[in-house]
This record gives C-alpha cells, sequence and structure tokens, in this order.
C-alpha cells in the first residue's frame, strides 16, 4: 500500500476544506433548481476551469488512450456518486446526507480487503470507527435518528460510489505517469454529460433559476469540483487510500466550522465534540501506518 507523505496530507486537507465550505452552497442551490441541472452545471464548470490548464500543462490537448479509458470509467463512477448525493437532498438534511456520504471512508478498507485481498492493520480500523464515532456527534441530532428515509439511502449509495471512485484514483496512479489535472478534466467531461442529458431527459431547467443559483453553482463548480477534486487526485498520488478517505471525511468538520465563521452559527457542544473525535482519529491513523511502515521495514532482510 502507498506510503502517506506529508505533501499528499497537506492537499488533502486543503481538499476537505474546500469541499466543506461548499456543502452549503451545494445545498442552498438545491432551493432553486433540481438535482441533475445542478450536478450538469456544476461540472461543466469544473471542466471548463481545467481546460486551460490542461493545455498548457500538457501543451495540447493531447491525451493518451490510457488516460481517456481511465477518465471514462471514472467520471461514469463520479456521475453516480454526484448525483445520488444530489438527490439526497430532497428527502433528507444535509446534515445527515454529510454523515452517512462519509461512510466511504469505511467502506474503503473494506473494499480493499474483500476485492483486493490487502491488510488493513487493527490500529487503522480502530481509527475509522472513531472516526464514524466523531462523524455521528458532528453531523447527527440525535432526535432524527430513526427517521430513516430515501435521502440517507440514497446517500448511502452515493457513499459506495465515492468509496469505488477512491479506490480507482488510487489505482489510475499508482504508476506515477498519468496527469493528475487530464484526469480530472476527463473525469469532468464524462460527468458532465452524463448529467446534462439526464438533465434535459428528467428534468425543465428554467434559466431565470439558474441565474438564481448561480452563485451556488461559481462556487461548488470553481472550488469544489475544478480545484479540490484535483487536488484530491494529485493528494492520493501521495497518500494510501485509506488515510486518504479519513483526511477527505474532514470536509464535514470544516463545513461546520465554515458556517459558524461565515453564517455565524454556533456550534453545539456536541459538534465540537465530533470535531476533536474526528481529528484524533486523523491522528491515531497517522500513527498506524507509521508503525505499520516501521515493522514492514525491520522485516525487509539486509542486503
Amino acid at each position: 500500500m502507498r506510503k502517506t507523505k506529508p505533501q499528499g496530507v497537506i492537499l488533502l486537507l486543503i481538499t476537505a476544506i474546500i469541499w466543506g465550505s461548499s456543502f452549503v452552497a451545494q445545498s442552498i442551490g438545491m432551493q432553486s433548481i433540481d438535482a441533475f441541472t445542478f450536478t450538469g452545471i456544476r461540472t461543466t464548470l469544473g471542466m471548463l476551469f481545467l481546460l486551460p490548464f490542461t493545455l498548457i500543462i500538457n501543451k495540447g490537448f493531447d491525451f493518451s488512450k490510457e488516460t481517456l479509458k481511465k477518465g471514462l470509467i471514472l467520471g461514469i463512477v463520479f456521475s453516480f456518486a454526484q448525483n445520488f448525493q444530489q438527490f439526497a437532498f430532497y428527502y433528507s438534511t444535509s446534515g445527515k446526507i454529510a454523515f452517512i456520504t462519509a461512510f466511504y471512508m469505511f467502506f474503503v478498507p473494506l473494499f480493499s480487503v474483500m476485492f483486493l485481498k490487502k491488510k488493513i492493520a487493527a490500529l487503522t480500523w480502530i481509527s475509522i470507527f472513531i472516526g464514524l464515532i466523531g462523524l455521528f456527534f458532528l453531523c447527527i441530532n440525535p432526535a432524527e435518528l430513526t427517521n430513516i428515509n430515501m435521502g440517507d439511502i440514497l446517500a448511502l449509495i452515493c457513499a459506495i460510489f465515492y468509496a469505488v471512485q477512491i479506490m480507482l484514483i488510487d489505482r489510475f496512479v499508482e504508476d506515477g505517469k498519468t496527469s493528475g489535472v487530464q484526469l480530472s478534466f476527463m473525469q469532468f467531461f464524462v460527468a458532465a454529460i452524463l448529467s446534462l442529458v439526464a438533465m434535459f431527459i428528467f428534468e425543465h431547467p428554467v434559466i431565470a433559476d439558474i441565474k438564481t443559483a448561480a452563485p451556488s453553482l461559481l462556487y461548488s463548480g470553481i472550488m469544489s469540483c475544478g480545484i479540490a477534486y484535483t487536488l484530491q487526485i494529485l493528494g492520493q498520488k501521495k497518500a494510501s487510500p485509506v488515510v486518504a478517505s479519513l483526511l477527505m471525511c474532514l470536509e464535514s468538520v470544516f463545513a461546520v466550522i465554515s458556517a459558524a465563521i461565515i453564517l455565524h452559527e454556533n456550534m453545539l457542544p456536541r459538534e465540537l465534540a465530533g470535531c476533536l473525535i474526528m481529528f484524533g482519529a486523523i491522528i491515531l491513523s497517522q500513527v498506524s501506518e507509521s508503525l505499520s511502515s516501521k515493522k514492514q521495514n525491520q522485516k525487509q532482510p539486509l542486503s
């Protein structure tokens, strides 16, 4: 399993901060437009933002067949993840959606064991469960606990697709040759096409409503999609998928902190406790990886 480097931690932390701060924008935007419309425009904006960087960094629009293939697969999975989450807003609260979506930090190691036969250290599993406890305190109102609805189910399906997306990125960047910017651009291109087609088939977008949602769409499209998802791919080149999923789950923490700073919403004691527990889980995961790395080095024969 790839070792986590400080650069990877920093990039994924920035990713979580941007995702967290844009979560409110995503929720507000859904008050004016429908799910496929929001995702379609959002991913299109992300793609257009990355277009000049793709042309400059890679000296033209020259994609290898391998990158196109990886981008197609990643884009399909990403489109499903985005749209399932977006539809969840019709039925459930943003706090519950954030909590259930974050279950990808549990699904990533689970799928790694089931399908890739990778070994996950016991201490890492402990950090994952501590992280889930932290997210529960952070996102869930105990009064809503028994109120399971369609939105919660959609968010859980979204979490599965995000787990697959994280694992695919880990696999696709393994060779170190695939361009992170190109892969991110292709991801948005495919997701935008699929979502826009669905938008015109199943919804009736109104220009006036799109204009109303424009601030949310611009922030979510450029910051969350164009910048943050690209940083995710670049960050995962320097991090193990399990630690990466834990770091990115901090988006829920930064969503609450952002709401407190920007919207002047007071943080409840249980939310503060959830933040502290989440940060503790991240530190524990880093300790676990460090211990596993030392153990692995000790087992290697001296040449």
